[in-house]
C-alpha cells in the first residue's frame, strides 16, 4: 500500500499533508515524541496534530502502511502480514526504523 493510498483511506490527501507541512515550516514548531501520543505544536495554533505513537508496517516488503489512529486501531486486528507496534517504550526510542 503506498501512503497515498493509506492517505485516501484516511480521508486525507498527499496534497494537503505536504501542503500542511509546508505551512507549519514557515512557523515556529515544537515536536513531541511521546511513548502514548505524538504532538506538534506551532506558535499561534497551538496542537495541530495530536496522534498515537504508533506504526503499522507490512512485514514482508518493510513499508509502512499506516501511522497514528489507523495504525492503533489495527492493533490485535491486522492480518499477520502487518505489525503496528510502538517505536517508543518508556519515553525512549525502541526501534529506530520506525520512529
Amino acid at each position: 500500500m503506498t501512503s497515498e493510498l493509506i492517505l485516501a483511506r484516511s480521508g486525507t490527501s498527499a496534497l494537503s499533508v505536504k501542503s500542511r507541512f509546508k505551512r507549519m515550516l514557515n512557523h515556529s514548531i515544537a515536536i513531541d515524541l511521546g511513548t502514548a501520543n505524538t504532538l506538534v505544536y506551532l506558535d499561534g495554533q497551538g496542537i495541530v496534530i495530536n496522534e498515537p505513537s504508533v506504526v503499522a508496517a507490512n512485514l514482508r516488503t518493510k513499508k509502512v502502511v499506516a501511522v497514528g489512529r489507523d495504525a492503533d486501531n489495527m492493533i490485535g486486528r491486522a492480518p499477520d502480514s502487518i505489525k503496528a507496534i510502538r517505536p517508543l517504550k518508556n519515553g525512549i526510542v525502541s526501534n529506530y526504523e520506525m520512529a
